[in-house]
């Protein structure tokens, strides 16, 4: 028997977890792991349940029979089946640490995903993407003109049914028009300093900053570029003894591995959108589990 996913959105008020779970009890579901949140400033409820149908309840039996109950509590919610993947684009330009490592992971099982295509501005990881059995598509901008080439892209999106656009180092700013178009769909990765560099050469100028913390941030698109809402953070100590190029290998590292837990969460339904925020909830017992170990 294989887990299913419910997720929950509504205004807080008593009864809804109750409501839940013996919906669920009733049509012989047992609930593996369940995480719940009410934000007090907005009074907003969100909750994300994993659960086993034990008597044979279908996805789409489930779906119709829970109507009652969302429409009696004001509730948004959705049904998922974790092993249906999720449909997925690759961008990237000519920093390959993170394309690597999503196709290592996605290779062993290891991230859940279902990679129909990787678009590049560049030819530089064609032959990696062909020598893993993966269409690559070279989408350059021509004569200026952004939109034919983000127009290339939203035709291959809409031809292969993604459903996530993960930026693994795409060097080029997306349209307000593409952002909203796939808003809470698209992924980017970038560096985070403490205090903040931008521009060029952002780990030369931590450097010669003296920081002793860099690291990065995953987060969903937005019109702002870099200031979307953010669903992963991580960092790591640097010293005083340590060169500029050593802070790029320390910071491609953890640029890897927010990236692909950014990507886990969202393809486990593991984050609510909240206005500038991510709810974040924990992975469900199993969900870390590759299918094979290298």
């Amino acid at each position: 028997m294989k887990n299913l996913i419910l997720t929950v959105r509504c205004e807080s008020k008593r009864g809804i977890v109750s409501a839940t779970a013996g919906f669920l009890a009733d049509m012989g579901c047992n609930i593996v792991d369940s995480s719940q949140f009410d934000d007090l400033s907005t009074k907003a409820f969100f909750m994300r349940t994993s659960f086993i149908p034990e008597t044979g309840a279908t996805l789409e039996k489930l779906e119709e029979a829970f109507k009652a109950v969302a429409d009696e509590h004001g509730m948004e919610f959705e049904f998922f089946d974790p092993a249906n993947k999720v449909k997925t684009v690759i961008m990237v330009s000519r920093f390959g640490h993170c394309l690597n490592d999503i196709l290592y992971r996605w290779r062993i099982g290891a991230l859940p995903i279902d990679i129909v295509a990787v678009v590049s501005n560049h030819r530089d990881y064609e032959k990696l993407v062909l020598d893993n059995d993966l269409p690559f598509h070279h989408i350059s901008i021509k004569d200026g003109d952004k939109k034919a080439a983000e127009d290339e892209l939203m035709t291959l999106v809409e031809s292969t049914g993604a459903e996530l656009i993960v930026l693994a180092r795409y060097m080029q700013v997306l349209s307000d028009t593409l952002c909203q178009k796939m808003s809470g769909r698209i992924i980017n990765i970038h560096h985070s300093f403490l205090p903040s560099f931008k521009g060029a050469n952002p780990y030369k100028q931590a450097f010669q900053r003296g920081v002793k913390l860099i690291g990065a941030t995953a987060h969903y698109v937005t019109a702002d570029l870099d200031e979307g809402p953010i669903i992963e953070q991580d960092t790591a100590r640097v010293t005083h003894a340590q060169s500029a190029p050593d802070y790029v290998a320390i910071g491609r590292d953890v640029e890897c591995q927010v990236l692909s837990r950014a990507i886990h969460a969202h393809v486990q339904q593991r984050t609510c959108l909240t206005g500038n925020r991510v709810i974040v909830f924990p992975a469900s017992p199993g969900a870390y589990a590759s299918e094979r170990m290298g």
